[in-house]
């Protein structure tokens, strides 16, 4: 049984709270090149070196902040890391307790059938498209959608407000364009 949006809505910001208040805002994005670092470790050892100072690597994005971004590559079981994964868990474990993964064209909603059809295969590929955008423009941008607008609004940061507004700038009108017909 779906969750409605107000108490979905809720318990979203129950969590956002307890999150800042036990441990930190909550921000995912850097943890993809957090991923991507242990890669590059992986395919090219030596990128991350420990020094008597403390992590390091040849990469200057990497090493900077005294190389904070290194030496969680180098231990990945740290909060945020954990917290990602722990995300992804959820969200299958989520897909699952609704019924599954597949096309199941109940679930579809009629605007994208409307204007797109119902192949699954375009729906994950405008998805992946979508989110590689938006993490491609967050990490432009220092951060991510939940650290600049849902962390950033919670503390009252400018920031925040001003990245929620640009956010709603820029998707209602993509959002008119991409769905022209009615369902």
């Amino acid at each position: 049984m779906p969750l409605n949006w107000k108490s979905g809505g809720l318990l979203l910001g129950l969590v956002f709270f307890a999150a800042v208040l036990l441990v930190k805002p909550i921000g995912v994005s850097t943890q993809f090149v957090i991923f991507d670092a242990m890669l590059g470790d992986l395919a090219s050892p030596g990128l991350i070196t420990e020094t008597e100072e403390g992590y390091t690597s040849t990469n200057a994005y990497l090493a900077k902040s005294g190389g904070k971004y290194a030496k969680n590559a180098a231990n990945p079981l740290n909060y945020s890391f954990v917290f990602v994964l722990a995300m992804m868990v959820g969200a299958f474990a989520s897909a699952m307790l609704r019924g599954g993964v597949g096309a199941d064209e109940r679930r579809l909603p009629a605007i994208w059938r409307a204007n797109f059809g119902d192949t699954p295969a375009k729906r994950y590929a405008v998805a992946f498209l979508g989110g590689f955008i938006v993490l491609y423009g967050a990490r432009l941008a220092g951060g991510c959608t939940s650290g600049h607008m849902m962390s950033g609004m919670m503390q009252t940061a400018v920031s925040g407000y001003i990245f929620a507004a640009g956010a709603f700038a820029a998707a209602i009108p993509v959002a008119i364009m991409m769905y022209r017909q009615e369902a």
